[in-house]
């Protein structure tokens, strides 16, 4: 057993807040959705280092989901990074999500480990795709920041996992992300939300990881969209200094989310 001290992350994603709070989503009203969460992220406040949120914040897109987001993280006062999701604006989230323990910053060092968070999202699409500028800031910060364990965030899943409809809007380019990140052994993680299901694959030398959503949650290996009964989760991560890590995915029961069962 590892007994140096690890960094404590919790990434939470896909929350798709509204503008207005008492609307719904796929029977789901989102708000009360990720306050569960926020409920079940203070009871384990002590012992979290900070939050990844990996997109899909909002839902529509609107500076007042995004005051509504900042209003629900301030009560957890815990160091807050995050990255915009196809449903997302950046522009609002870059002015809104900057104060207090929220930072808008995309790369940063804590606990002897790096973290890079990457920009998958294109205007008006609901796929990802890895810029040729962000890859080559990719690979610049891998270089600067040296041979420490380092952890890399995105929205968008690189891999397909097997539902027809889901894969159709997954990272475009995933060969271009693995030809950076297969030259850097230091790379030990990668976290995607989007696909709202837990997700697990090995690639060469790094582990990704997908996570469930703060709401609804996709049924797995669908060929059609189709919502399954899983209460909302989240991502728990122990990050040890050498490199190793711990982690598990924890759900939250939420009673509306029965509700919402439904094959579209």
């Amino acid at each position: 057993m590892n007994q140096a001290s690890p960094i404590s992350v919790a990434q939470v994603t896909d929350i798709h807040l509204l503008a207005a709070e008492n609307h719904q989503l796929q029977g789901i009203h989102t708000t009360e959705s990720f306050q569960a969460v926020i409920k079940r992220l203070q009871e384990l406040r002590d012992e979290l280092d900070l939050l990844l949120l990996t997109g899909n914040l909002s839902d529509d897109g609107t500076p007042q989901s995004y005051e509504n987001l900042q209003y629900h993280l301030n009560l957890l006062k815990i160091p807050t990074y995050w990255l915009p999701g196809n449903h997302d604006c950046a522009i609002a989230m870059d002015k809104i999500l900057n104060l207090g323990m929220l930072s808008r910053r995309k790369s940063f060092q804590r606990g002897g480990w790096n973290f890079i968070l990457l920009d998958s999202s294109l205007p008006d699409n609901w796929h990802g795709y890895l810029s040729s500028t962000t890859l080559a800031w990719l690979e610049s910060e891998l270089q600067i920041l040296g041979n420490n364990p380092t952890l890399v965030a995105l929205h968008h899943p690189p891999f397909s996992v097997n539902s027809a409809w889901l894969d159709a809007s997954k990272l475009k380019n995933p060969e271009d992300l693995f030809a950076v990140l297969d030259r850097y052994p230091q790379v030990k993680l990668v976290l995607f939300g989007h696909i709202h299901q837990e997700f697990q694959h090995q690639h060469h030398h790094v582990e990704y990881l997908g996570t469930p959503s703060t709401c609804f949650q996709f049924h797995s290996e669908s060929p059609t969209f189709a919502i399954n009964q899983d209460f909302p989760g989240f991502r728990l991560l122990k990050l040890y200094p050498d490199g190793t890590w711990e982690n598990r995915v924890e759900r939250v029961p939420y009673p509306s989310s029965l509700k919402s069962a439904a094959t579209v």
